[in-house]
């Protein structure tokens, strides 16, 4: 992994962009007014690039980047205000002070709202695989700022730990969160939006076991929430109860403790 600036920059991002090839164990080149695609051309490797306001992952031979976005979550957030419901809320029967480990954060829709719905007593941690793109999503939950101030606050308190999603939870102990959450839907969410086919490049794609499941009901003290696509076998195959949507692509299916 490579790191340079925008093509418009100055100290402050000269010295973010060194910090992030720091973190990332990448290295810093300068960009010296060349094209993002001038530089891969030459250094053969994938890129993040530094702005004033987000970073950008370019992988090698794409043109389209990769940026942290809250994406749905935002007009998600705004039916919660004026009391509209979420399927997702409902699903998991989420309420203020209550806890949930997302075990595929991707690009964290769920877990702001999540976050949102169990305010500042409550607690969401959300696990990713990629290093790249757990640090470009924890570094976008802390600094994003929408037009709403609760949203805000509700994706800087999602803390996001990079790590395989089986390691955590066996790590965990019985009962540590009220609510463990999977959405193995994510590659097909990457494949449909504009702007991010090129995460599919980079995300770590966990099926779900038995193993996992069982993990899962171990460490939720009230359930397991799974998200997939309506013609999924897992629901069955792991003995979810199931939601269904009449016009939605995906259901969503709980194991109750």
């Amino acid at each position: 992994m490579i790191v340079t600036t925008a093509g418009r920059t100055n100290e402050v991002m000269l010295n973010q962009a060194i910090s992030v090839a720091r973190d990332l164990n990448g290295r810093f080149v300068d960009r010296r007014k060349r094209s993002v695609q001038a530089i891969q051309e030459i250094e053969r490797d994938d890129c993040i690039v530094v702005g004033k306001e987000k970073l950008e992952l370019y992988p090698f031979g794409e043109r389209e980047p990769f940026f942290f976005h809250p994406n749905s979550a935002s007009f998600r957030i705004k039916r919660l205000l004026n009391d509209e419901h979420d399927p997702f809320v409902e699903a998991a029967s989420l309420q203020k002070g209550m806890t949930m480990l997302d075990c595929t954060l991707g690009l964290a829709s769920d877990s702001i709202v999540a976050s949102f719905v169990t305010g500042s007593e409550g607690i969401v941690t959300g696990i990713e695989g990629n290093s790249h793109l757990s640090y470009i999503v924890a570094k976008g939950l802390k600094e994003w700022q929408s037009d709403i101030g609760e949203m805000n606050e509700a994706m800087k308190r999602i803390e996001v730990i990079h790590n395989n999603s089986l390691n955590v939870l066996q790590s965990l102990p019985d009962k540590s969160y009220h609510c463990v959450y999977f959405d193995p839907m994510f590659e097909e969410h990457i494949l449909e939006s504009d702007g991010i086919r090129a995460l599919s490049r980079f995300a770590v794609y966990e099926d779900l076991t038995q193993e996992l499941i069982d993990e899962a009901y171990r460490v939720a003290k009230e359930r397991v929430i799974l998200k997939d696509h309506f013609r999924s076998k897992r629901f069955e195959k792991f003995n979810f109860q199931v939601y269904k949507r009449k016009t939605a692509k995906f259901h969503f299916g709980v194991i109750e403790k």
